[in-house]
């Protein structure tokens, strides 16, 4: 039996995570901005369940949630980081207020949590720590910019934090999921930016016509993804990346591919910069 931390957890991937979690016997601290939508969707999750207030943007509150998890349940075995916000729009679109939002949540939040865990982890010498990334973390694509780019941030934080905690016991692994049938498309989950300038009505503007249109309709099934991330919590060796969906992999793919090829167009020239 494992006790786990789970951000954003009143709703899509994180409640899925809990669910799963308090399924395979596990104990969960769940927590959300509104902690009563955790009691109210699992009122009969007992004992096993502790529920916490958190905004992953305060990080006093988040020392309190970790704090509330140790006096509960004596320790934290797996940390799901995945708390986050969207935002879409082209990137000139963007304002600075709300690309700051967007990070506050997506990196500097995570940041908080993971700061506010860790020192748990480092003693036990042991620990799994899911960052919860995306398909747009790699692969990122027209009116995704600042999204995607919170989460290349995420990739490159997580990568680095995998490196420094080996040594310790504690694994990292970045998920990425491709569409999942969840309610990050909502106006709950995903900002839209204000402002629409006319010049990007074919490439940013079309994937916010997606956006609509798609909305509650991806393939994905978030209930699968919960149990996959479940599994790999169990696995001797986790990964450093887990691609989440068929889309997620062919999108991947070609990004790959395309890098390879690019690399090898442009190989002459980037070996011909050093001194003769």
């Amino acid at each position: 039996m494992s006790v786990w931390f789970v951000t954003g957890a009143s709703k899509g991937f994180g409640a899925h995570v809990v669910r799963e979690a308090l399924t395979r016997g596990h104990q969960v601290v769940a927590t959300a901005r509104r902690p009563e939508s955790v009691t109210e969707a699992l009122p009969n999750a007992g004992d096993a369940l502790a529920v916490a207030p958190l905004d992953v943007t305060d990080e006093a509150q988040a020392a309190g949630a970790v704090e509330l998890a140790v006096q509960r349940f004596g320790r934290i075995d797996v940390l799901v980081n995945n708390a986050g916000r969207g935002l879409l729009g082209a990137v000139e679109e963007a304002t600075d207020a709300e690309v700051r939002s967007v990070f506050d949540t997506n990196v500097f939040g995570l940041l908080d949590v993971t700061r506010a865990v860790l020192p748990i982890m480092r003693r036990q010498r042991s620990g799994r720590i899911f960052n919860l990334s995306s398909v747009g973390g790699i692969a990122v694509g027209q009116g995704w910019g600042v999204y995607g780019g919170t989460k290349y941030a995420v990739e490159g934080i997580s990568e680095a934090l995998r490196q420094e905690l080996a040594p310790l016991g504690v694994q990292v692994t970045i998920v990425e999921p491709g569409v999942f049938r969840t309610d990050f498309l909502d106006g709950s989950s995903l900002a839209t930016a204000a402002t629409e300038i006319d010049d990007y009505r074919e490439t940013s503007g079309g994937t916010r016509r997606w956006a609509t249109e798609n909305n509650h309709q991806q393939a994905g099934d978030p209930a699968k993804l919960a149990a996959v991330i479940a599994d790999v919590s169990e696995a001797e060796q986790q990964p450093v990346r887990l691609q989440l969906g068929a889309d997620c992999v062919a999108r991947v793919t070609e990004r790959l591919d395309a890098i390879r090829a690019e690399l090898e167009e442009w190989r002459s020239v980037a070996e011909s910069t050093a001194f003769d």
